[in-house]
């Protein structure tokens, strides 16, 4: 990276773009402690992150959630147990109590019941990314970070997901900080967008000043030939 700077605000949607290999899930996962940091200041909760002992980290992070790319869920366990390893990591809980939280969640996401018992493998992908979802939110989190949340999933599935996220996101008071490449998303869901390029954030605003930018990855993401179709229907729902 060189010199990227980049603020999250408490409340809002926002969309973290660039093109493939700049640093998007890297930059995820240093915020998150994954990927070791070489430089600079990562504040989370206005707290810089290497100045918390172990124990105001694991508070930290019972503050946040975190959608991996594809999910990542354990194929070893079931969709209830998927959605409990938060809790087991950060709570102490009775069994009966971590049961009823799970479905709960998994309620919150649009899944049934009958679906907690289930393994990864036998669920469609777009069930895979609503569990992984369900156990994002599984310690009622401030914010949440979604790698890619709609990569894999076919038109409908990926609108269906960014509507429930937008749901989500109300309802809840969530601050979410969607790494994409779904220009669906960008236009319907995300209140304001960051680009990255050349190592730091080359633009960021919402969708309107996106489409003013004359940087020439800018230019050819939002108005190449996927994007055309995108902007009347985007302009018709404002």
């Amino acid at each position: 990276m060189n010199g990227l700077n980049l603020d999250v605000y408490r409340g809002e949607i926002l969309g973290f773009v660039g093109a493939s290999g700049t640093g998007k899930s890297v930059l995820t996962r240093t915020i998150l402690g994954l990927t070791p940091k070489r430089r600079g200041v990562i504040e989370v909760f206005g707290q810089d992150v290497d100045e918390l002992n172990e124990q105001a980290r694991k508070a930290m992070e019972r503050r946040w959630g975190v959608l991996f790319q594809q999910g990542a869920l354990f194929s070893s366990l079931t969709v209830r147990q998927n959605v409990q390893v938060p809790m087991r990591e950060h709570l102490k809980l009775s069994e009966e109590l971590m049961d009823e939280l799970a479905l709960l969640k998994l309620e919150l996401v649009g899944l049934k019941p009958e679906v907690a018992e289930r393994f990864p493998s036998e669920l469609s992908g777009g069930m895979i990314k609503r569990v992984a979802l369900a156990r994002a939110l599984s310690l009622d989190p401030e914010i949440v970070f979604l790698d890619e949340p709609t990569s894999g999933l076919d038109p409908i599935g990926a609108q269906d997901f960014d509507e429930l996220i937008a749901t989500l996101q109300k309802t809840l008071g969530l601050t979410v900080f969607m790494v994409t490449h779904d220009l669906g998303s960008l236009y319907s869901v995300c209140d304001r967008i960051a680009a990255l390029g050349e190592g730091r954030v080359i633009a960021q605003g919402p969708i309107e000043t996106m489409l003013r930018s004359e940087h020439p990855w800018l230019k050819s993401y939002f108005h190449g030939k996927r994007a055309q179709h995108l902007a009347p229907a985007a302009e018709a729902g404002r």
